[in-house]
């Protein structure tokens, strides 16, 4: 093999914990309540979702084969954010993007609507790239967050992410092409 390919790698299948929640892998169960998560009119906004778009989401695929795919594939996976006290799934994140090369990937995430405005988002997020940074070897976790999605902003800000710039028409959402603010991690930040 030479030095500039990577054997297919199969994503690293990981459960963590803070003291208020758990991210683990999400299962067939899940389905329901991650159709509600994504039905949500707020996440469709900021996913490249059609607000028009009328169509259940399929929940029990995201969280079966297409989950499967993406982890066996090495592309990332999809996991559940569940509250620890009550064991209620209150979020979703999955990983994209990932480069084995260059041992980086992408998080992103979609609260549901009762469970935003309580850190959710921003502990989940650290928490699942501080293990894929110092568990796993990856060498940069990337954000990228749509002008105007405050909320996003804040998570990134939070979890310690630092903003490296503005990349132009890099991502779509309903509205057609959107720059995307692009937001890192790195083992370096880590103190």
């Amino acid at each position: 093999m030479s030095t500039w390919s990577v054997a297919l790698r199969r994503f690293p299948s990981l459960s963590v914990q803070t003291p208020r929640l758990s991210v683990r892998p999400l299962c067939a169960d899940d389905d329901k309540r991650v159709g509600e998560i994504f039905a949500d009119r707020l996440v469709r906004r900021w996913l490249p979702i059609a607000q028009d778009d009328n169509s259940e989401f399929d929940g029990y695929s995201w969280c079966t084969e297409l989950a499967v795919e993406r982890r066996d594939s090495g592309a990332g996976d999809h996991y559940g954010i569940v509250r620890r006290e009550d064991e209620r799934l209150v979020g979703c994140l999955w990983t994209k993007n990932t480069d084995w090369l260059n041992r980086s990937t992408e998080i992103a995430y979609a609260v549901a609507a009762d469970a935003r405005g309580y850190g959710v988002a921003p502990e989940a997020v650290d928490v699942l790239a501080l293990s894929l940074l110092l568990e796993h070897r990856f060498q940069r976790i990337e954000l990228r967050v749509a002008p105007g999605n405050v909320a996003s902003r804040r998570v990134a800000e939070k979890a310690g992410f630092t903003y490296e710039g503005l990349m132009r028409n890099a991502g779509s959402l309903h509205s057609g092409r959107v720059d995307l603010e692009s937001w890192s991690l790195v083992p370096a930040d880590i103190r």
